[in-house]
């Protein structure tokens, strides 16, 4: 028995010890895991705040592009306002384009009219000419009938004498 009353005597000893050794992994244990919970947190403070920064950021980018888009749009407002200008004018020039070749049409006409014309006045006059040319060389032939037949005036002797010749 005296085992046995060693035995109870040290139990709560080594239940102690037991327990104490139980205590002391369980604080390491928490400890380990606080420690990692710790950093885990402060890596994701790190990463928290890295967002915060970029979100800053994509703002920031935003309203650049924001202005910039707007002042854009303005350009093309402005760019729009110039072009509309330049078409009216455009416009206007084309009209007057289309409005001085229907008149060189007319002109063309015109022109081509009075080439016909003259292409018949010149058939007339070369018609004339050479009606004149025929009547030219006619009055040519009785000249020189003509002429024969002063000579033969001039000189009797050849009229009484044809054989002398």
């Amino acid at each position: 028995m005296k085992l046995d009353k060693q035995f109870f005597s040290s139990m709560p000893r080594i239940l102690v010890a037991v327990a104490l050794l139980f205590f002391g992994l369980a604080t390491i244990g928490m400890g380990v895991f606080m420690f990692h919970m710790g950093k885990n947190m402060s890596v994701m403070t790190t990463a928290v705040i890295k967002m915060g920064k970029d979100v800053h950021s994509m703002s920031s980018d935003m309203n650049n592009m924001s202005r910039k888009m707007d002042m854009m749009s303005g350009s093309m407002v402005r760019g729009q306002d110039s072009m509309g200008g330049a078409f009216v004018g455009v416009a206007r020039d084309m009209k007057i384009m289309t409005l001085s070749m229907q008149q060189m049409g007319g002109d063309m006409q015109k022109l081509g009219n009075d080439i016909g014309e003259m292409n018949t006045n010149m058939a007339s006059m070369t018609y004339a000419m050479n009606r004149m040319s025929g009547d030219m060389t006619y009055m040519n032939r009785s000249m020189g009938r003509m002429t024969h037949d002063i000579n033969k005036f001039t000189e009797p002797e050849q009229i009484m004498i044809p054989f002398m010749r």
